[in-house]
């Protein structure tokens, strides 16, 4: 039976927040109201670490906003009208980088659930409160790359070994799909351990709201920590410029699944980082002038990981259990990864990777309709924008080892005829675009590769 009432609570606090650089220890806490403390806790490896005075002010200023950003997972549990911040009020801009992160991160979860966030979220602000530039810390060449086992990071890692340039790659959590595909890459490697507080799953038990939260939002505010401990001077993620792309629903609007994914979250959190963190720490995604098709077209260049990688949400879970197969072959993720890559890739080669062709099970319609934004909005998960479905797609119709799949094949005669040419160029999907954060030297070889 249910206990645990969601409106009953008036405040959502901040409690404290701790760092000890022998063990690599964190501690995040927060409360509502006046009950109990929900403490998360993440294990940095590589302590101890040795800080000087303007490491110890970076980590300090990155372990601040990481207590302040991972507070979305258990303030969304009750979303109470009220937030305190127990060691004082946030500065203007701070304030208004965490509403954003709160506001869209949680669009699903709220579209979900049936809630009205924008204007709700109300961080407290101290206007009196000023800001100082941070010195430089002094951070190595190399970065520190976030792996999720998935094609996305792997182009990412073999585009940085191709430029030279020194990396660890690094994941959060005990998924042993992610440990697998990290070790394939031969470079030095960094699992950080997080655990949610327990009384979040009692909660959820309970009764408490529940639903999407912005992960990546999460996972960068912890590597911009654990980069500042570690000596990396770069946060490397590979999030395309599809991410920017929401599900648009009638009478509602575009909810953003992977708002946290996307150019506008990037560009403000790394400007922030930069003038509120540390100055020479760039956070950016290498993917981010690449549509999901272009990343595809790179994976299917790259050998090596067809054993290893999954794109399968299905198939991580926060806790690391072991999935019996990397792909479950029903889910959004596995329909639009087989999609993305069939035009780059031999179809034995992606038959042997799925274990089955996907293409070719007429229960999957309505599935593949979803991707195709073809009567069905886009689905709430990390996939490709409708028009590059539909692109990947036409361009299976014209080739003999695809046409004849029953998917392909209903595709060119109940949803070509509806669809509009000028958007059926594979080729103009494939085309670098948009605004990035990439470093220099970086950009023009991603580019012109």
């Amino acid at each position: 039976m249910s206990n645990f009432d969601p409106t009953s609570i008036s405040r959502f606090r901040f409690v404290r927040r701790a760092f000890d650089a022998d063990s690599g220890r964190v501690e995040l806490a927060y409360a509502f109201d006046d009950g109990e403390e929900m403490v998360e806790t993440l294990v940095i490896p590589g302590a101890p670490f040795a800080l000087d005075a303007a490491r110890q002010s970076a980590v300090d200023a990155a372990l601040r906003l990481l207590h302040l950003i991972a507070g979305v997972s258990y303030f969304k549990a009750a979303v109470p009208p009220e937030i305190v911040v127990d060691d004082g009020a946030l500065d203007a801009e701070t304030a208004a980088l965490l509403t954003s992160i709160y506001e869209n991160g949680l669009g699903e979860f709220a579209y979900n659930n049936g809630l009205a966030l924008r204007g709700r979220i109300r961080f407290p602000v101290d206007e009196s409160t000023g800001t100082r530039a941070m010195p430089t810390v002094g951070l190595e060449h190399r970065a520190l790359v976030a792996i999720g086992g998935g094609k996305d990071s792997l182009v990412s890692i073999e585009s940085l070994r191709d430029a030279g340039v020194a990396q660890t790659v690094a994941w959060i959590g005990g998924s042993q799909l992610i440990a697998a595909c990290a070790a394939k890459t031969g470079l030095p490697t960094l699992n950080i351990e997080r655990r949610l507080a327990p009384r979040l799953f009692e909660l959820n038990r309970e009764g408490a709201l529940n639903g999407h939260i912005p992960v990546t939002a999460i996972n960068s505010a912890i590597l911009v920590l654990v980069a500042l401990l570690t000596g990396h001077d770069q946060v490397v993620f590979s999030n395309e410029h599809s991410a920017s792309y929401g599900s648009l629903i009638p009478g509602t609007g575009e909810v953003n699944h992977q708002w946290s994914k996307g150019w506008d979250f990037e560009r403000t959190f790394g400007s922030y980082i930069e003038r509120r963190v540390a100055p020479d720490l760039r956070y950016y995604s290498l993917l981010r002038p690449l549509s999901e098709l272009a990343v595809a077209q790179r994976f299917a260049r790259i050998s090596g990981y067809d054993d290893v990688f999954s794109s399968c949400n299905r198939n991580f879970h926060l806790l690391g259990e072991k999935p019996s197969s990397r792909w479950c072959g029903h889910c959004p993720k596995c329909r639009f990864v087989f999609l993305a890559l069939a035009p780059f890739m031999p179809k034995p080669r992606l038959l042997g990777i799925f274990g089955r062709n996907l293409l070719d099970e007429s229960p999957q319609i309505a599935g593949f309709d979803a991707l195709l934004e073809f009567r069905d909005h886009k689905p709430f998960e990390c996939v490709g924008e409708g028009v590059e479905s539909r692109s990947a797609m036409n361009a299976l119709t014209e080739r003999a080892e695809w046409r004849e799949d029953a998917l392909v094949r209903r595709f060119a005669d109940e949803v070509l005829p509806h669809l509009d040419g000028d958007e059926l160029d594979l080729a103009d999907q494939l085309q670098p675009r948009g605004e990035h954060r990439l470093p220099t030297a970086l950009a023009a070889r991603l580019t012109n590769t």
